[in-house]
């Protein structure tokens, strides 16, 4: 993001489901406004479906002002992969440990201690195979679990 951008709040309104997940109903990610009505997002969701940080959104501005997401009108090539570290795991259910595994890899991430979970951001320069073999390894050998919440043909399309 440019130094003189202007950052705005976007909320993503969630559908919750039967099983109460997620366990919000509505997200606030931080965007650069582009125009009067597009933002390009410059944060990871934590719980969003098929949004990734660059994306660029339309959005609509509520009575009070606060601006909601209406559709995406540009992807950014980033995958979203959201991490949950096993407590009885190597990691200890470690957020930091998640995002120092990835971080040689070029992934950047955030962690949220409230939900115990990594927001990982895959950007499409990343070594797409490499990211997923690290993934299916430490599911496997109990690292964590994890969810592809926002990916594309590429990362499809990337074999470990």
């Amino acid at each position: 993001m440019e130094p003189d951008e202007e950052f705005v709040k976007v909320v993503f309104e969630l559908p919750v489901d039967d099983d109460g997940w997620p366990p919000v109903a509505s997200e606030g990610l931080w965007a650069a406004q582009v125009t009067a009505d597009t933002v390009r997002l410059a944060n990871t969701p934590w719980f969003a479906l098929n949004v990734a940080s660059g994306d660029v959104f339309r959005v609509r501005r509520s009575d009070d002002g606060q601006l909601y997401a209406a559709e995406r009108l540009e992807w950014s090539g980033h995958c979203t992969i959201r991490i949950i570290p096993l407590p009885e795991g190597p990691l200890a259910g470690s957020r930091q440990r998640v995002l120092d595994a990835f971080a040689p890899l070029g992934v950047d991430g955030e962690g949220v201690e409230q939900f115990g979970m990594v927001a990982l951001d895959v950007p499409p320069e990343a070594d797409l195979p490499t990211v997923k073999r690290l993934l299916v390894e430490g599911t496997r050998d109990g690292w964590w679990e994890y969810e592809e919440s926002c990916v594309g043909d590429a990362w499809e399309a990337a074999e470990c």
